[in-house]
């Protein structure tokens, strides 16, 4: 009987137990609930800074070493996180639409990726980015550091998307070896290129981009700028069939048809620009500011200490430059968004923009860093304020919400123009109906 009792204690106490145990636990779920709803960061984001991860990151070729020098420094400062670098196509075009496809299908495989200026509200507007306010505000990161454009051209709907990673305008480089005053008008260029192809060596007189790519667009926007025209108004109406570009486009044939430039200059992309010229293969170039690097590099280079840099030439209506550049997004798909932004912060920062600036050429974002002796330093262009006056003030590309499709008309058309299939006038009108069509449909 005492057994029996004792017995029945026993399970008592135990059942007691059992039940005191249940009751703790499920008092403390209601506390994790709790804790998640009034953080917005995920057990993975909380962590960020203990437990090691691998984030992938997406930009274009890089010919400088400049990205590589930027990665290391990352992972030096952030022992816990690992850049993987994946290099995309040097067409961006082609790489647009590999981001393309994959954001579309919500694809997580890269976290991290460079944006051409012109590609944030449309990758806003589909949902392919993660918006950067709260991070940016949680720092106290103050955008007013950066160029104003810049920074607008991150922003689409009132949130920003994208961090300005470098910035570029079109610039003319010429060999200080063999031009003593460089050309002031696209005119001068032109009997320049002419008269002086074959010194030091040189076989042509001027270099740019021809291709049927984006890089035939922000050419010919400096040309069309300078000579007084635009393509879409400020009130968002198609202005491109006018006497300006028509006399912008005839100066493009006139170069692209003569005897100075490669017999190839239709497939001419940057990568065939620089190769050519740091070779000493031209007199002239029309490249970006990351080319300067590339011509002092003394293991690339053949013309070392013979290239100087000054603005494009002027038209009727004077200089004009394409306002091009970087910036960088994080996908909205991303595993590792706190990591992912702590990357971005950093190569959009002042220490990796000034690795990007020393090591790679690239015109930096930030304001302050024109006032770094190292920076300017690396560069004539870095150290010049009017530098800093043309990228306050170059000249955009259309601004549209289809930009895409504006671009591909101008690439078709003027491509067809430069090849010898049309005149200026048919590829100004063409372009103008088929604008106005995209804009309306």
């Amino acid at each position: 009987m005492k057994i029996w009792k004792h017995g029945l204690i026993s399970l008592f106490f135990i059942a007691l137990v059992v039940f005191l145990a249940a009751c703790n636990s499920d008092s403390s779920e209601p506390k994790e609930e709790s804790d998640k709803s009034n953080d917005d960061t995920t057990t993975e984001e909380a962590g960020a800074e203990e437990e090691e991860v691998t984030i992938v990151y997406a930009r274009g070729v890089d010919t400088t070493g400049a990205n590589e020098k930027l990665v290391a420094a990352f992972e030096e400062a952030h022992p816990n996180i690992n850049v993987e670098y994946r290099e995309m196509p040097a067409d961006t075009g082609a790489q647009h639409d590999q981001y393309v496809t994959a954001f579309s299908a919500q694809s997580a495989e890269i976290d991290v990726f460079d944006a051409d200026v012109i590609w944030p509200a449309e990758f806003a507007q589909a949902d392919y980015a993660l918006e950067l306010d709260r991070f940016i505000e949680k720092d106290g990161i103050d955008m007013n550091n950066y160029f104003e454009g810049t920074v607008a051209s991150g922003k689409f709907n009132g949130k920003q998307w994208a961090m300005p990673k470098f910035t570029d305008a079109g610039v003319l480089y010429y060999r200080s070896d063999i031009v003593d005053t460089p050309p002031a008008t696209w005119d001068e260029l032109i009997e320049q290129a002419n008269s002086l192809k074959g010194e030091a060596g040189t076989e042509f007189g001027y270099l740019m981009q021809a291709a049927q790519y984006e890089g035939l667009v922000c050419n010919a926007i400096e040309f069309i700028a300078s000579y007084g025209g635009q393509i879409i108004d400020e009130n968002n109406e198609v202005v491109a069939n006018s006497p300006e570009t028509i006399k912008a486009i005839e100066k493009m044939q006139e170069i692209v048809g003569s005897e100075f430039v490669p017999d190839n200059i239709l497939n001419f992309m940057e990568t065939e620009t620089e190769n050519a010229f740091i070779e000493g293969k031209s007199v002239f170039a029309r490249n970006w500011p990351y080319m300067q690097a590339s011509a002092a590099d003394e293991s690339r280079s053949k013309v070392v200490g013979n290239v100087e840099i000054t603005t494009l030439p002027k038209g009727d209506a004077g200089s004009a430059s394409t306002l091009g550049g970087w910036m960088t997004m994080i996908n909205r798909y991303s595993e590792h968004p706190e990591a992912s932004w702590e990357f971005v912060k950093f190569m959009t920062g002042a220490e990796g923009q000034k690795i990007t600036a020393t090591q790679g050429g690239s015109a930096p974002t930030l304001k302050s860093l024109y006032e770094d002796a190292e920076v300017k330093e690396a560069s004539p262009l870095f150290a010049n304020p009017e530098f800093v006056k043309v990228l306050e003030s170059a000249v955009s590309r259309p601004v549209t919400p289809i930009y895409p499709e504006i671009s591909d008309i101008l690439q078709i058309e003027l491509s067809k123009a430069l090849a010898g299939e049309q005149t200026a006038e048919e590829a100004a009108k063409n372009m103008q109906t088929k604008m106005e069509e995209a804009v309306n449909g």
